[in-house]
């Protein structure tokens, strides 16, 4: 069975402006149908839990409703109602501001850079830009050069 990397940045934002939920989204909607990549948890302990802890959803109740296979927006839509029509702005704002305020120690981002063949002059410091480098590289050693 063929395993996906996932591609959709935790720099991305569906309508209720939720960074990463839409990569969360996608990663356990993947590992649902049994194409998750096996180095790619379905709920990690990084943005995955930050992103629930910041909307107020528990793990179970959000792997109960994956499990019926929504589409983004019937996410999305489920959320709201979890949260009684509306999601608190602010919070919205302080966990958006979390994710992208959020450095990897050095060990990894010096892993990420090297196994992408970058310098690590200083200037990529943020996770989400590390991340998506790290998905890139992956994709392609997987999928391109095979």
């Amino acid at each position: 069975m063929t395993q996906i990397i996932p591609l959709i940045s935790s720099g991305t934002r569906g309508p209720l402006g939720v960074l990463h939920l839409p990569r969360l989204w996608q990663k356990v909607s993947l590992d649902i149908a049994g194409k998750l990549h096996s180095e790619y948890p379905a709920i990690g302990n990084g943005f995955d839990q930050m992103v629930l802890e910041g909307l107020g959803i528990d793990n179970e109740s959000f792997l109960k409703f994956m499990a019926s296979k929504p589409t983004y927006p019937q996410l999305e839509a489920w959320i709201l109602s979890e949260k009684g029509g509306s999601l608190d702005s602010a919070a919205v704002e302080e966990l958006n501001n979390g994710i992208l305020g959020y450095n990897h120690d050095d060990e990894t981002r010096k892993g990420i850079l090297s196994a992408a063949g970058i310098e690590d002059d200083g200037s990529i410091l943020d996770a989400v830009s590390l991340n998506n480098l790290e998905d890139w590289q992956d994709f392609h050693a997987e999928v391109i050069k095979g």
